[in-house]
């Protein structure tokens, strides 16, 4: 007999249950049933308005194979070179098929392991010789096997031939995170912005426009309590974020700056999965009329 309260206790057993069960509904039904379950409301597909509703419409019709590559964590360091004639993402010191393939004496004492074709599947090593290997292949295999578009039918997931990589390890000095600097791009237009402090401990969330007046407006994470300082090339990381979202009808453009020189994280093309709303509820429309989906 399944003891079901142990699985939902076990965040990977949970998500394989999850993975296993709901993988057959069609993607329609099965966005507006999430949608529903997490918000108590309706989506509404047929005529769409507000930021939630148009990003999941994306979802459905907005289908262009060459988002898997922006999505792929290894091949979007090709994308990256094309669009700027550089590579600004984290360094990338090798990828493999499997977590045994993986060749840990030519790594330095310090990496991030991570899966490609997810947002979750991370490892930060700072300390080589003290990896569980049995605690930390299970974990890796058992992403490898998941398909990321089934948990939230992000289209630009579902093609991605997941693997491992290893990427440099990088943290300014007296920090204890990165702090991410996130746009709101829309067809190449950034028209704000949020920073994300105290990721490990108590995460806040704070949004800004152009001039980096603070907003208040919010979807999960509360506000800090202490002031925000601009970032020094914030100016260059609107123009960055600008270049990099050109053609794109909604996406958000992760960015950090380490040392005085900016990174790419990573392109997230449905904020929250599509799933969690804005609020106050002027600024869930407005974004959602900040995208263009008959462009």
């Amino acid at each position: 007999m399944i003891d079901y309260k142990a699985v939902f206790k076990d965040r990977e057993r949970r998500l394989r249950l999850i993975y296993f069960f709901t993988r057959f509904i069609p993607d329609k039904p099965y966005i507006k049933m999430v949608f529903r379950i997490k918000t108590g409301k309706k989506l509404n597909l047929k005529n769409p308005t507000t930021f939630c509703d148009k990003q999941n419409w994306l979802k459905l019709h907005d289908k262009k194979e060459e988002y898997t590559d922006y999505v792929d964590k290894v091949k979007l360091h090709e994308v990256v070179k094309k669009k700027l004639g550089e590579d600004i993402c984290f360094e990338m010191l090798g990828h493999w098929e499997h977590y045994d393939d993986i060749d840990f004496d030519a790594l330095p004492e310090k990496f991030v392991l991570k899966c490609n074709h997810d947002s979750a599947s991370v490892k930060i090593v700072t300390d080589k010789a003290a990896i569980n290997h049995a605690e930390f292949k299970k974990f890796f295999e058992n992403r490898l096997k998941m398909n990321a578009f089934y948990f939230g039918r992000e289209y630009p997931y579902k093609n991605v031939k997941p693997c491992i990589l290893a990427e440099k390890y990088m943290k300014p000095d007296g920090q204890e995170d990165l702090e991410d600097y996130k746009f709101f791009c829309f067809n190449g237009e950034p028209k704000l912005m949020f920073v994300v402090k105290d990721r490990a401990t108590d995460c806040t969330i704070d949004h800004f426009d152009r001039e980096f007046n603070r907003l208040k407006i919010y979807n999960t994470d509360p506000y800090s309590d202490k002031p925000i300082a601009k970032p020094e090339k914030f100016d260059e990381m609107w123009e960055l974020a600008a270049k990099l979202s050109e053609g794109i009808k909604f996406v958000r453009i992760d960015l950090y700056e380490v040392e005085g020189k900016l990174y790419l994280g990573e392109y997230t093309f449905f904020e929250g999965g599509g799933f969690w709303p804005y609020h106050p509820d002027e600024w869930e429309r407005r974004l959602g009329d900040w995208i263009n989906i008959d462009a």
